[in-house]
């Protein structure tokens, strides 16, 4: 037998036996193994090609946008078709990758309670929009993979007692210890079901909506890894495992990040990149720093995880004027290595998360940026804590409503300060992704916060494309400027090395108005000093404070001037940002 097959084989059963080794026998392993290798097409020896470790598989060029299938909308046109004219007419320049949050048909959450994983919800359109969008994008889809709806037919043949779905949920009785299970929402944890059988308690980690799988039963292990074949073939070539924490639930447990969760994504990290060497996973882990690094594994589990910290760190500290956190923060944070990445973001159809801050900001800080916030219009989404006490989850509102001013109030600066958070975010080491609502400056939609009682729903407005377009064209409008300069920083970041997502980065000591850090190409050949005044009083940076080679030319990338060396410092006008780099193209 073929010996990269052989391999292979082993270290699927190998991921298995860690995860099932109480539950089922050697014997049903093997089974399982050589099922799941079946279902994604590698059971054919010949063609088996063993992935290349520490392989990077994205570069300074990648951009993700983040999007609703249906943030842009036209008369007489299924909204993928309209996204993908939007994506052709403003994004296709300087963004190469699109993430369609979850596009399945659903019964609430905008999509992540999804009732059937292998349809396109047709009020969006179907797998012909989607594929042809992948043939122009790099295309990134959710894996909702911890639960799904409550209104699915998997749902319904549970409550039947038959048929597929009947044994795919969580139960619980009386036994299990649920004292230190740690939730993200206050909704009661169980869901009492009537069944063919009679009452079950069925797991809600979200909502009663969204019923949670039992990954005790391996069918449910081989229906997704059935779900990814089909993604997969339909040009998926970012997986985001949405609330994969959670997905396995032991008693007397926090129920959350357990070793046969991480075990399940390395195993799902193997069939892919031997499926499909070229797709990356990143798993969506809202929780705080030190746990969400773990997802990384030893390079062998998540190519790529979201960088959760950076928005309340970038907020607060461009709402304050100081940089302390944002920069302790980063000095912490271990350099990804060779084959994974952060996935930077700072805003989301979600909301800025305040798990991840946990740690990084004291009680004074945390209450003052929700105050400021809440100032802004912004709301608040709460979780249960323990002792049931509840604690703030997320803040939900508009990047740009949120930096509109600073703890004094809104003021005049509200633009430039959203650009520097983004000129921040596009240098960092990682792969930045933009929300759509960013890109465009959407503000706070309270009608549809009215309409849907979901405090969510204040930063997932949908655009009617004509009237966007119109704004877009109005010179003097937040969205015109908005997107002009952002696509100007990428159409520059995309062509620098050193922006490279695993370039070398080093925090720079500047005190606490001036935010800076260092990036170097991996070939060592550029150098780019990025410094942000994120105050809104003008700063100095001394040029021997960053210790800029003399005989060498420095430029500035985002103005295009030259450093004047005659002159001992530079003067950052509030919010300014200079990417000061020995190369320039």
């Amino acid at each position: 037998m073929d010996s990269v097959y052989t391999h292979l084989l082993e270290k699927v059963t190998h991921h298995l036996s860690v995860v099932y080794d109480e539950i089922l026998g050697d014997d049903t392993i093997d089974d399982i193994a050589i099922s799941l290798l079946t279902t994604m097409r590698l059971n054919s020896a010949d063609s088996l090609l063993a992935p290349e470790p520490h392989k990077n598989l994205w570069s300074e060029e990648d951009i993700v946008l983040i999007t609703y299938g249906d943030s842009v909308l036209a008369e007489n046109e299924a909204p993928l078709q309209t996204l993908h004219r939007f994506l052709n007419h403003y994004c296709a320049e300087t963004i190469n990758s699109v993430h369609i949050l979850p596009f399945f048909p659903y019964s609430s959450d905008d999509g992540f309670s999804v009732i059937d994983y292998s349809s396109v919800n047709e009020s969006l359109g179907g797998w012909e929009e989607i594929s042809s969008i992948a043939e122009d994008f790099c295309l990134m889809s959710d894996l909702v993979i911890n639960h799904c709806s409550a209104r699915s037919a998997w749902f319904d043949n549970f409550i039947k007692g038959e048929g597929i779905g009947h044994d795919f949920f969580f139960t619980l009785d009386d036994s299990f210890d649920t004292e230190h299970v740690v939730r993200p929402r206050t909704s009661p944890l169980i869901k009492e079901t009537e069944t063919a059988s009679g009452e079950k308690n069925v797991w809600c980690t979200f909502s009663h909506d969204q019923v949670d799988f039992d990954f005790r039963n391996p069918k449910v292990l081989e229906t997704f890894v059935s779900i990814i074949r089909q993604y997969l073939d339909n040009g998926v070539r970012i997986f985001r495992l949405d609330a994969v924490a959670f997905l396995w639930k032991e008693s007397a447990t926090k129920c959350i990040n357990l070793e046969q969760t991480h075990e399940v994504v390395r195993l799902l990290r193997t069939l892919i990149e031997y499926a499909q060497p070229d797709t990356i996973i990143i798993t969506e882990t809202n929780i705080p720093n030190r746990e969400n690094l773990t997802y990384f594994g030893n390079a062998n589990e998540a190519h790529a995880i979201y960088n959760f910290s950076l928005p309340p760190l970038l907020v607060n500290t461009l709402i304050t004027g100081n940089c302390h956190y944002l920069k302790s923060w980063l000095m912490s944070m271990p350099p990804a290595q060779n084959g994974t990445a952060y996935f930077n973001f700072i805003a989301s159809h979600d909301g800025i998360g305040l798990r991840p801050a946990e740690g990084l900001l004291n009680d004074k800080e945390l209450a003052t940026l929700l105050n400021t916030m809440q100032g802004f219009g912004g709301l608040v989404s709460w979780r249960s804590g323990e002792g049931g006490k509840q604690k703030p989850y997320e803040i939900n509102i508009t990047l740009f409503d949120a930096l509109q001013g600073t703890t004094k109030g809104p003021d005049k600066w509200g633009l430039e300060r959203f650009v520097c958070a983004h000129e921040i975010m596009f240098a960092l080491e990682g792969i930045p992704g933009i929300y759509v609502h960013s890109l465009v400056a959407t503000s706070n939609d309270y009608e549809k916060v009215k309409n849907t009682s979901h405090n969510r729903s204040i930063n997932r407005h949908r655009w009617d494309y004509s009237a966007l377009e119109n704004a877009l064209e109005d010179k003097l409008s937040q969205h015109h400027k908005a997107l002009s300069r952002l696509t100007h920083l990428l159409s520059i970041r995309i062509k620098q090395k050193a922006f490279h997502p695993n370039a070398t980065q080093f925090t720079l000591q500047l005190g606490k108005k001036l935010f800076g850090f260092w990036r170097q190409s991996m070939d060592r050949r550029q150098s780019i000093f990025c410094i942000s005044n994120v105050s809104d009083q003008p700063k100095k940076v001394f040029l021997s404070d960053i210790n800029l080679i003399g005989t060498d030319c420095w430029w500035d990338l985002i103005s295009g001037n030259l450093i004047n060396f005659d002159e001992p410092q530079l003067v950052l006008s509030p919010y300014q940002t200079v990417w000061i780099s020995n190369t320039i193209s």
